[in-house]
């Protein structure tokens, strides 16, 4: 989808929700929204954003790349910014195989593509157990055989990066380091949200968090807006009233959520703004890749 359509759709699919949702009454939560509360929800998606760029160092070097964490952490803050701030969703990622390019393109775009969907199953993962808890344990379990299924195809679509992902994720050195940072970074993206809800005064007990919250957050995952605007606020008007929110509440929480993302993002961006000019580093041959503005 082009980016045109993209903001059309984004622009028509927020000014649906809030139609449908009284928009006075969202943005008199979030006139009401908590300043302390709100900083508690950029401080935890802005720990994302660092945490994340680890693991993407991490893996980087399972499969055989030289990343070191403090370039990793200013590329990937690069990389989050363009994808919150410019439509498509995934041109800071593209950047950042871009960047990576001295690496080799194949092992740059793997090291990409692995370290995102490890996020996206941990976060998967988390949902399941919310459908658990909501639907019971037969409904989720179907839901897991579907899931289950999906991943065979893949693998045997794909069996070089099948192989490639066993290499980063499972690795004697790896597999504690990746399970560790996966569930840091998911508990701050479910912090960030909560908190955020918190801003507007929800307070979400724990097993309806997690019922609600991974669902939310992976309906942004759906390439059809810029970063999950408009699609986020659906789902959230759609499920969180099961849980006993109220409707404009739930919106004002995601739309909450969003800008809290935002002010995440600007923060992110700040270790490559405020980098100087360092030796470019070495490609895997052990020559000087071209000048850039470097990595420590």
């Amino acid at each position: 989808m082009s980016r045109a359509l993209r903001l059309f759709a984004t622009l028509v699919l927020l000014a649906l929700v809030l139609w449908f949702v009284a928009p006075g009454e969202v943005m008199a939560a979030l006139r009401g929204l908590h300043a302390g509360w709100l900083a508690l929800a950029v401080a935890g998606l802005g720990a994302q954003i660092v945490l994340s760029a680890l693991r993407w160092a991490l893996t980087a070097r399972a499969l055989g790349l030289e990343v070191r964490q403090g370039w990793a952490v200013q590329e990937y803050g690069l990389s989050v910014a363009s994808n919150t701030f410019l439509p498509g969703g995934v041109l800071g990622d593209l950047g950042r195989i871009l960047r990576a390019r001295h690496l080799g393109w194949r092992m740059a775009t793997a090291s990409v593509v692995i370290e995102r969907l490890a996020g996206q199953v941990a976060l998967g993962l988390i949902a399941l157990v919310g459908l658990t808890l909501w639907l019971g344990a037969l409904r989720a379990g179907l839901v897991l055989g579907v899931l289950v299924v999906g991943t065979l195809v893949l693998v045997r679509t794909f069996p070089d990066m099948a192989g490639l992902v066993r290499r980063a994720w499972t690795g004697r050195d790896v597999w504690p380091g990746q399970l560790g940072l996966s569930a840091l970074i998911l508990a701050c993206n479910l912090l960030g949200f909560w908190a955020a809800a918190r801003a507007v005064g929800v307070a979400l007990p724990p097993a309806a968090a997690l019922g609600v919250i991974p669902l939310t957050l992976l309906s942004m995952l759906v390439p059809l807006t810029i970063n999950g605007w408009g699609l986020r606020e659906g789902v959230a008007a759609a499920l969180w009233p099961l849980f006993g929110v109220a409707t404009a509440q739930a919106v004002a929480a995601s739309l909450a959520f969003g800008l809290a993302c935002m002010a995440a993002a600007g923060l992110g961006l700040l270790p490559w703004l405020l980098r100087g000019v360092r030796p470019a580093p070495a490609s895997p041959d052990g020559q000087s890749a071209a000048p850039s503005r470097g990595r420590d």
